[in-house]
């Protein structure tokens, strides 16, 4: 039995060596393991959780050393599937700390955006206890269907469904795709993961071209009423919504109008990008272990703090004895 099956992206993360050098600058990258469902699985069995992964690599090098890592991580990797005519995705970043991390797509014909229903049905969804899903991979089909179908079969096996909204604005033809197809998959969901701009974007409709153009992170500045994001999330399904705010903590917005916060755990931000997905990763253990809304929340800000301090994504995940050692000094859960 899994405890959590994690379907869609997986990628090659580039991160520059030169830390606070313009791009143009860079003179050499680290190679390193990424994607938000791959680095939950990562982040979750570092922490002591038995982690299974759903994604697509190419029958190439990249997908070669991909499946390596997760493999001397202890990630199930048994169903992660070959796309022989696509190629494992990339993403090149630069890291210019505090608040500056140009980073760079590249997915075009990648494999993981053409897992489809069959790959779902050899998954196994009826031996986890909890999947999660993510926002990209509704962004293109046959990906996007086969993501339903993962929900909807979930749903149906009374399994937990986790989404991590995950907002990649440049990966959608159209920004506004991204909210109308989030609303369709939350009927599936029990626990909606996102930042503040992820949970507008959920409910808007007015997200400009223009403004993802000229983004330096790919996700516009959205303007919108929050609390009408909010309330328009849970109306459409979820068990709660939890708002990932970095600096000031996390929130949790239940179906019964609780708002429960959760303290931060301040630190000197080394690189942003991978906080999130530590975050989720210490959230779904706290959850799975039957833990409050609150202690779950402030494991989640724990591992995202320690991820912001480091380098990169997936191989800087911290297991249990990094955070006990991490939250002693600072107060506990």
């Amino acid at each position: 039995m899994y405890d959590v099956l994690t379907i869609g992206r997986s990628s090659i993360d580039l991160y520059s060596n030169d830390i606070g050098v313009p791009f143009p600058e860079i003179t050499s990258f680290g190679a390193f393991v990424g994607g938000c469902p791959t680095n939950i699985s990562v982040g979750t069995r570092r922490l002591g959780l038995q982690s299974a992964l759903l994604t697509a690599i190419g029958d190439d090098p990249v997908g070669e050393f991909i499946l390596k890592f997760l493999e001397d991580e202890d990630i199930e990797t048994r169903f992660i599937v070959i796309k022989p005519e696509h190629r494992t995705s990339a993403v090149v970043l630069g890291i210019e700390p505090p608040d500056k991390f140009p980073l760079i797509y590249y997915r075009e014909n990648c494999a993981d955006i053409e897992l489809t229903i069959d790959d779902v049905l050899a998954s196994p969804i009826a031996e986890s206890r909890a999947i999660l899903i993510s926002g990209t991979g509704l962004s293109k089909e046959p990906s996007r269907t086969a993501t339903l179908f993962a929900a909807e079969q979930a749903k149906a096996l009374q399994r937990e469904v986790f989404l991590d909204l995950d907002f990649r604005a440049d990966q959608w033809h159209d920004p506004r795709a991204f909210g109308v197809s989030i609303r369709s998959a939350l009927r599936n969901v029990d626990i909606a993961i996102g930042t503040e701009e992820e949970i507008k974007a959920t409910s808007m409709t007015n997200i400009s071209q223009m403004s993802i153009e000229h983004s330096q992170i790919s996700n516009p500045n959205i303007e919108g009423d929050i609390d009408v994001a909010v309330t328009t999330i849970l109306d459409a399904g979820p068990n709660a919504l939890v708002m990932k705010r970095g600096i000031d903590g996390a929130d949790i917005y239940t179906k019964e109008g609780e708002v429960i916060h959760a303290n931060p755990f301040p630190v000197e931000v080394y690189n942003t990008l991978g906080a999130g997905d530590a975050f989720a990763s210490g959230f779904i253990y706290g959850i799975l272990n039957g833990w409050d809304w609150q202690k779950s929340a402030r494991l989640g800000n724990a591992t995202g703090a320690i991820v912001v301090t480091r380098h990169g994504c997936a191989n800087f995940m911290p297991t249990m004895a990094e955070v006990d050692a991490f939250v002693e000094v600072r107060g506990g859960l």
